[in-house]
């Protein structure tokens, strides 16, 4: 892999993390007028919507139909579009935007176990440096409350933990289809199957008001954060490692940190202030490119 390439994959990862930074702060200021299930219904509706846009203006439909990546497109939708967001909806309940964030860092240490231990992908000395400095980051901020996690803090975490086979399979998937054709597959699957499930709670999710600025919350969700940045995800992930794409991201608290002061009136801890300066070492080494390349 050519170093233009890496470098055009960490550009990716870290635009998304500011992009995603904003999403449990969005999805929160969603629950002031929907239910987790509605609002993430209707966030990847929208979503649906601009994949599809991107499939007509590239004429990549064909993609959509292709037997060879089918299968790893149904699971990913599975396990990241409907399992994964389901968690993460539920557990933002019950959790702050900040903390929820930064417990999502932990997806960081689960993907080296699952990329690097089982399958034996290549990290290099200073990438595996970084990495802990981010594990260690996560650990500073989690620790002042470790005496009060709550549910929502364990939905995350679990969210955190599938995240690494999701995105095996998207990044296997990649290989033979664009990511705006799997992003659209995983979207509509998602959009059904939470409609669904919403109808079986007995919330009708297509009966909601869109006053009260709700509709522009349900856009930047759906458009910005659960269409756009994931297209700069999978592109990122299909260009370097996953291990060091989640730990390039892991920028995303500081910006979830911000807009939580700004939009929630939620004031960073002394711990989480702290967390950023091992967080930003873990950054300046993770996009060292002197590695081997990653088995794609």
């Amino acid at each position: 892999m050519k170093l233009g390439s890496q470098r055009i994959g960490d550009l990716c990862i870290l635009s998304e993390a500011v992009l995603w930074g904003a999403f449990p702060v969005i999805t929160i200021l969603s629950f002031t007028s929907l239910t987790p299930l509605v609002s993430l219904g209707w966030s990847t509706l929208l979503a649906s919507v601009v994949f599809g846009v991107l499939l007509t203006v590239r004429g990549k439909w064909s993609d959509v139909w292709n037997p060879r990546a089918m299968k790893d497109v149904l699971l990913t939708a599975f396990v990241l579009g409907f399992l994964y967001y389901i968690l993460f909806f539920f557990g933002l309940q019950y959790t702050s935007a900040g903390n929820a964030s930064i417990i999502a860092l932990s997806e960081l240490f689960f993907s080296y176990c699952f990329f690097h231990l089982f399958r034996k992908e290549h990290i290099p000395p200073v990438h595996l440096i970084g990495a802990v400095l981010m594990i260690f980051a996560a650990g500073v901020i989690l620790y002042p409350n470790i005496h009060a996690f709550q549910i929502g803090d364990l939905l995350i975490l679990g969210a955190s933990l599938i995240a690494p086979f999701g995105n095996l399979l998207q990044r296997r998937a990649r290989r033979e289809v664009s990511s705006e054709s799997i992003m659209f597959v995983r979207s509509v699957v998602t959009t059904v199957a939470v409609f669904c499930l919403a109808y079986a709670f007995g919330t009708n999710p297509l009966s909601i008001n869109f006053d009260g600025g709700i509709l522009w919350v349900l856009l930047i969700n759906g458009i910005f954060l659960f269409g756009f940045s994931k297209i700069l995800w999978i592109e990122g992930i299909h260009r370097i490692s996953v291990t060091k794409a989640n730990a390039l991201a892991s920028l995303s608290p500081l910006v979830t940190l911000i807009l939580a002061y700004v939009l929630l009136n939620t004031v960073p801890t002394v711990w989480q202030v702290f967390a950023f300066v091992p967080m930003f070492l873990g950054v300046l080494l993770l996009s060292q490119h002197k590695q081997k390349t990653p088995a794609l």
